[in-house]
């Protein structure tokens, strides 16, 4: 479910997607908040045009998320920058238009990220994100991998009941690999969502035995979480919390099952509703 491109996009964009409750099932047009990659790049004197990196966002106040990010990384001190703007290469695409922002400061940097690129042409977009993680799939990801109504009930009270941790705390995000028939194989726990998930695959992989096509999340869902699931192979997502619109768009270009808001005998599919049999 792409984003409408040529235009400037919204915090949010519309979906159809199928809800199930209890035993109901409801296709309706719904909300899902935006997620699309901000190239951030610098002009200072010196050093035109350099690309500092990429990171993905809510569209809206973009220049504020530019100026903020560049001071908090040691670019620059605050009363340094002059200027934030859109990029205007005269051959930037329609979706390149608002995905690219170029922060000028006066004097120049007191220091660079140490992974900085320098580039003279813009080029992200959600599509080139997308396209990037679907190359590099693995071939095994056919979309093949099928969970009943029941299974997907249970999956997210199964995680719940492993989160140790969070009892104790209520502090942290978990991540778990199932087998379709709801088996709970490897659970963990991290302040960030995307440290669990790195951690129940990483676990996986150390004693060397295959990873379960399903992965179980505490939290939302945002594009890196479902660009982890592709690389490695997972082949189903169900998660507690909403998925973004770029996470939604991933999922169904490449085949995985995706499901949000798993909880109290609720949730909603946002790809793969073929493969739950409702």
């Amino acid at each position: 479910m792409p984003l409408p491109r040529g235009r400037r996009p919204g915090p949010t964009v519309r979906a159809r997607v199928t809800e199930v409750r209890g035993d109901r099932t409801i296709t309706h047009e719904d909300r899902l908040v935006t997620e699309e990659p901000l190239e951030l790049r610098l002009q200072a004197p010196g050093l035109p045009g350099t690309r500092l990196g990429i990171t993905m966002r809510t569209p809206g106040n973009d220049f504020e998320l530019a100026a903020g990010w560049t001071v908090h990384e040691g670019i620059s001190p605050p009363d340094g920058i002059i200027g934030v703007r859109y990029c205007t290469d005269v051959d930037l695409l329609p979706e390149q238009e608002f995905n690219v922002v170029t922060v000028e400061l006066a004097a120049p940097p007191l220091r660079l990220p140490s992974a900085h690129v320098a580039s003279s042409a813009c080029g992200v977009c959600g599509g080139d994100s997308v396209r990037d993680v679907l190359a590099d799939r693995p071939p095994s990801l056919r979309g093949t991998t099928s969970l009943s109504v029941a299974v997907v009930h249970r999956l997210a009270a199964s995680l719940r009941d492993a989160q140790e941790a969070f009892s104790r705390t209520g502090g942290l995000h978990a991540a778990g690999l199932f087998e379709t028939d709801g088996t709970r194989v490897v659970v963990r726990e991290d302040v960030g969502r995307h440290n669990a998930v790195d951690k129940v695959v990483g676990a996986r992989v150390l004693a060397a035995e295959g990873i379960p096509p399903v992965l179980v999340l505490s939290g939302r869902v945002g594009f890196e979480l479902v660009q982890k699931a592709v690389v490695c192979g997972i082949e189903a997502i169900v998660a507690v919390g909403a998925p973004s619109s770029l996470a939604v768009e991933l999922a169904q270009q490449a085949g995985l099952l995706l499901v949000g808001f798993s909880r109290d005998e609720r949730f909603v599919t946002y790809a793969g509703r073929e493969r739950l049999g409702v």
